[in-house]
């Protein structure tokens, strides 16, 4: 199969060259299953293989991009969108800058994310999978929901410039399961990432699932009082917040544009705490990192923040052209962020509310409906859900309804940073709609900040 995407890549490339068109392609083929789960029933068990050719024609300072759903057996068809792009770019408006095009000084192979097993497993398994995790938790009030997503990706590339190619292929899965009460209409979940059969680990989530049904069954619910918590975020809501920070914080382009909290002025400058070590780091191939970006560049572990300290701003090619920087290798479609463990040995949520506590700490997992409220501040808003925890000072747990966290990521991973745990895990953030596009941020199973403001408070979840 690669032999013939890569032979249909150079035909195009001929292609393009006869008729004296200046071209990239790029080709994205996607596997995709789903298997989701409603009122404790599989409700859709569906598949989709996909292949997109994306055609971008450069004429000086133009550019136009055409992009296609095809096969690989219809390469007239192909041929046929280079006319079409090339017709394009003749009424394209010309850019302020010199786009720069991809020139690969060498063909790449990159398979080491790809799983054979995962990309093979099958819908018995899936299921099996799913009733290991939910062994004895459903009830005639408890109902299952949730989806087993996984897939295959290859991305290729080729262009004018050069015969060289490159050539990217990756599995992964997305397991989100919720079990929700149907008369108190509480809802708790648990998730996983895998890059390969081996990271599934139905065991810990049923784990997980059963404390927190007991402790949802048996505790009470109420209404919290507003006011300043300290919050142990749990790694959904950890590797959320990442995920804005790396839309709104070191994204080159986008601080020129003014959507940023950073400046060029805080490069070398202590921004967060001292525990805080961000990595755009390829080598976790839980991540489903790009070895190279593609502009052919080499990408290697490229630290954001060390120590609290801003290191650099990450520049796609685009950007760079356009504001006179340099590359830094992030033309990918996701980064591969790892934010580094503490010093905290706490590795489930059973010990963390064993932990001794001279105080009433807020445990939240999920941060539900984030978004942007002032990005120059780095101010977001979210509502708490599925599974938080009021753990009191005398031993006993409450169960909160739902509250508001809208703060600035510069006081959650600021100085008011109590401790992380040693222990990392890996959260999956892909989205659903789209081209495929396996996401995961490796981030620290547990975080205390202290002294953070609920601002709202529900009285009902």
């Amino acid at each position: 199969m690669k032999e013939k995407i890569l032979q249909t890549l150079t035909s195009l490339r001929e292609y393009a060259l006869s008729k004296g068109v200046t071209a990239a392609f790029l080709y994205h083929e996607e596997d995709s299953y789903l298997m989701r789960f409603a009122n404790s029933a599989i409700s859709l068990n569906t598949n989709e293989h996909l292949i997109r050719l994306e055609i971008s024609v450069y004429d000086d300072k133009r550019r136009a991009s055409y992009e296609m759903i095809t096969d690989l057996n219809k390469l007239d068809e192909m041929k046929q969108a280079v006319d079409v792009a090339a017709e394009m770019v003749k009424y394209a408006m010309p850019l302020n800058y010199q786009p720069s095009i991809p020139h690969f000084k060498e063909s790449y192979v990159d398979k080491k994310g790809f799983n054979a097993e995962l990309a093979a497993m099958t819908g018995e398994e899936k299921l099996a999978y799913f009733n290991e995790a939910t062994k004895d938790l459903e009830t005639d009030k408890i109902t299952l929901s949730g989806i087993f997503s996984s897939g295959t990706n290859i991305l290729a590339q080729i262009t004018t410039l050069s015969e060289h190619t490159q050539y990217f292929k990756t599995s992964d899965a997305q397991i989100t399961i919720v079990l929700a009460h149907s008369d108190l209409k509480w809802e708790v979940t648990a998730e996983q990432s895998a890059q390969k059969k081996a990271d599934l680990n139905p065991q810990e989530l049923l784990a997980e699932l059963s404390f927190l049904i007991d402790h949802y069954n048996n505790d009470p619910a109420q209404q919290i009082p507003v006011g300043n918590y300290d919050i142990v975020f749990g790694p959904a809501a950890t590797a959320e917040m990442i995920s804005f920070m790396n839309w709104i914080g070191f994204n080159g382009g986008l601080m020129k544009r003014g959507f940023s909290f950073l400046t060029e002025e805080h490069v070398g400058k202590k921004v967060f705490s001292e525990k805080f070590n961000l990595t755009d780091d390829p080598s976790w191939l839980e991540t489903f990192p790009f070895t190279r970006d593609s502009m052919g560049m080499k990408r290697e572990a490229f630290p954001l923040f060390v120590k609290g300290v801003f290191q650099k701003f990450t520049w796609y090619q685009d950007d760079a052209d356009e504001f006179g920087a340099k590359p830094t290798g992030h033309n990918v479609p996701h980064k591969s962020l790892v934010l580094s463990g503490g010093e905290m040995d706490v590795n489930s949520l059973e010990e963390l509310v064993k932990l001794p506590r001279d105080k009433d700490i807020l445990y939240i997992p999920f941060l539900h409906y984030m978004n942007i409220v002032n990005p120059s501040k780095a101010l977001v808003t979210a509502s708490s859900r599925f599974g938080a925890l009021l753990l009191k000072k005398d031993g006993s747990i409450v169960v909160p309804f739902n509250v508001r966290v809208t703060q600035s990521l510069l006081d959650v991973f600021g100085e008011k940073i109590a401790w992380m745990s040693k222990r990392q895990t890996v959260y999956n953030t892909s989205a659903s709609y789209g081209a495929r596009n396996p996401v995961a941020i490796v981030v620290p199973k547990f975080i205390r900040v202290n002294d953070l403001e609920i601002s709202h408070s529900n009285s009902s979840y």
